[in-house]
Order: structure tokens, then C-alpha cells, then sequence
């Protein structure tokens, strides 16, 4: 009898443990309700002639509460995460209606022989004067314009009134924009800003961050330059 209750209660108490061990290991959202349902199985089907070692009970409550701590950091992680979201959408919101300065390569023309107004970021070390290029959407030129570098670089503006080179009005619709500078040795090509409305905002799936929709395009809130 003796024989045959040894191994049986050896596997037995050897399969729980791993058991048990396991189980706090893999499954982060182990309550401590069943925590103590596994140690309360271990105690009664562990061998009463070899009965586990107390440590290993100690191990297993350190794991518990590493596991709980994990679950509480989780907890505190996504409700910050969820606040910041609500925050950030918030202040998004009340871009809606409002006009920003943003990095674009097309522009709106609302109207026919209406003004596109912009600004160029002056590159380090630009001199002269930065060129503007307006193309239409089948890559025809429009336009340009010459932008003055200013005397101590930041933001350099420039409007276009909506005709082109023949001084001619054209039609309302989207338009490309480029821009260059030179340095002295070479071009430098230069994002051009263009101020446009915000038509709504969005939440990036992939980042996070909030995106402002214009009728430009969209862009990253946090490429916005200015609100006016």
C-alpha cells in the first residue's frame, strides 16, 4: 500500500506544483481568489509523507504578487493613456473652424483668382531670395514667386494671388506647391506652410497622436506651426 501511495502522491504534488507555477507565470490576470484556490489544491493533494518544501509557497506569493503589481501598473498605464487621449481630443476640437499654419505640397484655391497665403521656414545658411512654384494638378506651371530670406532667418511669408505668369486668373481647385533656396553653393529644397482651415480631427491608430484633417490634407497636430 505504502508502495503504490509514494509515486502516486510524488507525481501528484511534482504535477502541481509545475502546475501552479506555471499558471502564475503565463496568466497575468490571475485574481487572487484563484490564486489561493491553487495553493489550496497543492496543500491537498500534495504527498502527506513528503509534503512540499514552505519556500516554494513563498516563491509562489512573491510571483502572486509581482503578477498583482504587473496587473496594477497595467490598470494605471491604460487609464493615464485614456485620459491623455480624451485631453489631446479635447484640445483638438476646438481647432475645428480655426486656420493653422501647416507643411503642405498642395494647396486650395477657394475661388477663382482668390489668395493662397503661406510662409517658408528659412533654411540655416540661405541667402538671396527663396522661390516659390505653383503647378496645377496636371503639372503645368502656374506661377512663382520670390520670398525675401529674412535678415534673421525663422518664418519668411508670401501670398499668392491666384493668377499666373500672364497675371490671368485661374480656376479655383487644388494646386502643388514647391519651394528652394540657395545657400550661396547650392538649391535647398524647403517644405512650404500653407494656412488652411481645420475641418476635423482624428486619433492616429498607428501612434496615437492626433491628426488635424484640412482641406489641404492631413498632418500631424504636432507639425501645426501657428493658429490664428
Amino acid at each position: 500500500m505504502s508502495s503504490s501511495t509514494n509515486p502516486v502522491g510524488s507525481s501528484s504534488n511534482s504535477n502541481s506544483s509545475t502546475s501552479s507555477q506555471s499558471a502564475l507565470q503565463s496568466a497575468l490576470n490571475i485574481t487572487p481568489a484563484d490564486f489561493l484556490q491553487l495553493i489550496t489544491t497543492q496543500m491537498k493533494d500534495q504527498n502527506p509523507l513528503q509534503p512540499s518544501d514552505p519556500t516554494q509557497f513563498l516563491t509562489q506569493l512573491e510571483q502572486m504578487s509581482e503578477v498583482s503589481s504587473m496587473q496594477s501598473m497595467q490598470s494605471s498605464l491604460t487609464s493615464l493613456q485614456t485620459s491623455l487621449q480624451s485631453t489631446q481630443m479635447a484640445n483638438g476640437t476646438a481647432l475645428i473652424g480655426q486656420t493653422v499654419l501647416a507643411p503642405t505640397s498642395t494647396a486650395t484655391l477657394d475661388t477663382s483668382g482668390g489668395t493662397i497665403n503661406g510662409a517658408l521656414q528659412t533654411p540655416s545658411g540661405a541667402t538671396g531670395n527663396m522661390t516659390v512654384t505653383i503647378k496645377n494638378s496636371g503639372g503645368a506651371l502656374i506661377d512663382t514667386i520670390q520670398v525675401k530670406v529674412p535678415a534673421n532667418g525663422g518664418l519668411a511669408n508670401f501670398s499668392w494671388n491666384g493668377t499666373n505668369t500672364l497675371g490671368t486668373a485661374v480656376p479655383a481647385g487644388q494646386y502643388t506647391l514647391s519651394a528652394s533656396a540657395s545657400n550661396g553653393s547650392e538649391n535647398v529644397s524647403v517644405t512650404p506652410l500653407v494656412q488652411t482651415k481645420v475641418q476635423s480631427v482624428t486619433v492616429d491608430s498607428s501612434t496615437q497622436g492626433l491628426d488635424v484633417n484640412t482641406e489641404n490634407g492631413t498632418v500631424p497636430l504636432s507639425s501645426v506651426v501657428s493658429v490664428y
